[in-house]
C-alpha cells in the first residue's frame, strides 16, 4: 500500500522559513518524480515544484522560483521542500505527490499539511 505522509507545516511571520518533509513508503521510491502541490481556501490546486526520478531538473512555479527548494533522499525515501521568504499568500494546505518515472501522471498523493503565514 502507497503511503504520502507530509510534515513540516506550521504557522510562521512573513518573512520566515519553514521546511516540508513527505515520507514514502511501498514504493520504490527512487523509480517515481516527487512533487509539491498546494491549496489555498477557495482556489484551485496549483503546481509548486518537482524533482524528477532521476537528474537534478527541478522546476518551480514563478510564484515560488527563487524562495523554495526541492530536494530528495532516496536513501530515506524522503522529498523535502524548504520554504524561505515566506509570504502571506504562500498560505495554504501543501501535498506532495508522486508520478512514476517520466509519466507526469501523479497517481499518489499525501493528506496534506497546512502553512499559514501571518503579515
Amino acid at each position: 500500500q502507497v503511503q504520502l505522509v507530509e510534515s513540516g507545516g506550521g504557522l510562521v511571520q512573513a518573512g520566515g522559513s519553514l521546511r516540508l518533509s513527505c515520507a514514502a513508503s511501498g514504493v520504490t521510491f527512487s523509480n517515481y518524480a516527487m512533487g509539491w502541490f498546494r491549496q489555498a481556501p477557495g482556489k484551485e490546486r496549483e503546481f509548486v515544484a518537482t524533482i524528477p526520478w532521476r537528474g537534478r531538473s527541478t522546476r518551480y512555479a514563478d510564484s515560488v522560483k527563487g524562495r523554495f527548494i526541492i530536494s530528495r533522499d532516496n536513501a530515506k525515501n524522503t522529498v523535502h521542500l524548504q520554504m524561505n521568504s515566506l509570504k502571506p499568500e504562500d498560505t495554504a494546505v501543501y501535498y506532495c505527490a508522486a508520478a512514476y518515472m517520466s509519466t507526469g501522471k501523479y497517481d499518489f498523493w499525501g493528506q496534506g499539511t497546512q502553512v499559514a503565514v501571518s503579515s
